[in-house]
């Protein structure tokens, strides 16, 4: 899966464009993502993605990076040996696309706000 590019509220995947939240699995994107708190992502956000086991996590936290990760969420990740990685959407994409060829990563993408 290669990020082709980002706007806000805009993403294009392997020529597929989406408007709407992502996670991108190393297999398959799922592109009706949503949270339980909006733009607050807690560890039930994460349940596809944990039984995932990538080794690297990157959070999209929107284009100008209102999305926040608390500390007992991060921390959850962190205890499962998940790297993580959390920026604005527009660097995530730059991030993810550097290690998907050489790490097994997932994103979990925010794309608005």
């Amino acid at each position: 899966m290669t990020i082709d590019s980002y706007r806000s509220g805009n993403i294009i995947i392997d020529g597929n464009t989406y408007t709407s939240d992502v996670i991108i699995y190393p297999d398959h994107v799922d592109g009706s993502w949503w949270r339980k708190q909006g733009h607050r992502l807690s560890i039930d956000d994460l349940r596809g993605i944990l039984e995932a086991r990538p080794e690297v996590l990157v959070v999209g936290m929107g284009s100008p990076g209102l999305m926040q990760v608390p500390p007992e969420t991060s921390d959850h990740i962190e205890a499962q040996g998940i790297e993580l990685v959390v920026e604005p959407t527009d660097k995530a994409c730059k991030t993810y696309n550097l290690l998907k060829d050489s790490r097994r990563v997932v994103a979990a993408l925010h794309l608005t706000c």
